[in-house]
């Protein structure tokens, strides 16, 4: 399986992942000329994507779908409450959904997606594990705690894409208002470098090879903070052979092939 992540971050979101012939996107935050662009640069055009699942509702993780929809008419999945909180972010969106539910597990061409409720301050708010029946790959970017599900479904996998988006110190002296800190720090908002390392830690089997660190702040963390912090968990767990890529809003990361 290939994983490239697009754009990760407060700006916009974008994870592409590929395997057996179907190519998949997560989440659409960037623009589609943004989108085509960073596609581009893995040869992959946007014409041949062959699906789009979506972890929730906010705009970070979906403003391109309406030009997309216009332009290429992709097959977009999502839950009820995720389908339904897209249409009313996006205004102009004309969209026909394939609803699934929490929980289950269905096809997109050759790969199996499995759907998991994650803890975010979201209308129904999702994980993924996408297989191709050999490589197993754990996608959650956006969740203000670790559940004993998300453990259990990001366990056993060869790679993750899990959100370290803030180190706590540089949150609490950020100078922005105390309702939003409140709100990252809450069990509904976002993971910290610390609770994504013990979230690694915790369930990197011996299959687990690399880990995406996702959503990292511009302004309350650094690629360099975060990394640090997790593979000093990792190296503590005894597992100083797994990748680390710390991801970003304005470039692409590696494209990485399993």
């Amino acid at each position: 399986m290939e994983i490239c992540i697009l754009a990760s971050g407060s700006s916009g979101n974008c994870l592409y992942v590929a395997g057996g012939g179907t190519r998949l996107l997560v989440d659409v935050g960037l623009s589609l000329k943004n989108m085509t662009a960073r596609l581009a640069q893995i040869g992959v055009g946007v014409e041949s994507i062959h699906g789009v699942l979506f972890t929730h509702e906010h705009t970070d993780h979906c403003n391109g779908v309406a030009v997309l929809q216009r332009k290429h008419k992709l097959p977009l999945y999502a839950n009820e409450g995720t389908a339904a909180g897209v249409q009313l972010a996006i205004k102009d969106l004309a969209a026909d959904w394939n609803i699934f539910e929490n929980g289950a597990t269905f096809t997109v061409g050759t790969l199996t997606v499995e759907a998991f409720s994650v803890p975010h301050d979201a209308a129904d708010a999702v994980g993924f594990v996408i297989s191709d029946g050999r490589v197993r790959v754990g996608i959650a970017t956006d969740l203000g705690t670790t559940t004993t599900l998300v453990r259990r479904k990001l366990a056993d996998c060869d790679a993750l894409v899990l959100e370290a988006n803030h180190d706590v110190a540089m949150l609490k002296q950020s100078g922005r208002p105390w309702s939003l800190i409140q709100r990252i720090f809450g069990q509904h908002g976002h993971l910290s470098n610390e609770d994504a390392a013990e979230l690694i830690a915790t369930v990197a089997s011996p299959r687990l090879k690399v880990v995406f660190l996702a959503h990292l702040s511009d302004e309350c963390n650094s690629p360099t903070l975060a990394e640090r912090v997790i593979r000093e968990a990792l190296r503590r767990a005894s597992r100083d052979d797994i990748r680390i890529e710390c991801t970003r809003a304005d470039v692409i990361s590696s494209r990485v092939e399993l």
